[in-house]
């Protein structure tokens, strides 16, 4: 196990390390394993990608994000130009289904409303839009409606863990109802937790994950 400090030191270097992030405007706290971003950072897409970096850091426990978006001057964009370049993005991606998905903007505030099929066209709905200019936050209000049959969800999600020997599939308990799955259990990192997550919603019938994995040693 690696103490606060040891485990303060690495998030700091995987942040200096991540290409998309700055790390100067960054502070670090760790409090038993938890990690505490703060500051104040010039894009959501910077603030998405410095969590995706403590994320892949061994030993973190959990991740608290306190940091706040203050976009630069040009970056900045009125509501409607940043609502209309949104929409054009979703409409171009291949991956979702046309016109399910609805764009609102508020202060730079960007919300994804509608439904779709499949959890991961949810996601790819979010990462179409996160990166785009003048977002200062995200909300994906998007509800999955799946249109096939959730037999078997679990056992197909069972298979998934086994098949990537990384992941303590062993240690992971697989429940579902309706299309809700929960995963209890026990596994060693915050990256592997959410691996297991990720391999749960790519499951057909998924369309939430209840994740009550306890990270420990």
């Amino acid at each position: 196990m690696k103490t606060d400090f040891q485990l303060k030191a690495d998030v700091t270097a995987e942040l200096a390390w991540e290409p998309a992030v700055n790390s100067a405007g960054i502070g670090v706290l760790v409090n038993d394993g938890v990690v505490t971003l703060t500051g104040h950072l010039n894009s959501f897409a910077e603030k998405v990608a410095a969590e995706r970096a403590v994320r892949r850091v061994a030993g973190v426990r959990g991740l608290a994000i306190e940091l706040d978006v203050k976009l630069v001057a040009a970056h900045q964009r009125s509501d409607s130009e940043i609502a209309s370049v949104a929409a054009s993005a979703l409409r171009w991606s291949v991956l979702l289904p046309p016109d399910r998905i609805r764009v609102e903007v508020e202060k730079g505030w960007l919300t994804l409303t509608g439904d779709v099929d499949w959890a991961y066209q949810r996601n790819t709905a979010e990462k179409c839009v996160r990166g785009l200019v003048g977002v200062r936050g995200l909300s994906n209000n998007v509800v999955v409606k799946p249109t096939v049959s959730t037999r078997d969800v679990a056992a197909e999600i069972s298979a998934a863990l086994e098949r990537q020997a990384d992941r303590e599939a062993r240690h992971i308990q697989i429940d579902v109802e309706g299309g809700v799955v929960t995963l209890h259990g026990k596994v060693h990192s915050l990256a592997e937790c959410e691996a297991a997550a990720g391999a749960a919603l790519a499951a057909r019938g998924v369309t939430r994950i209840v994740n009550k994995l306890e990270v420990g040693a």
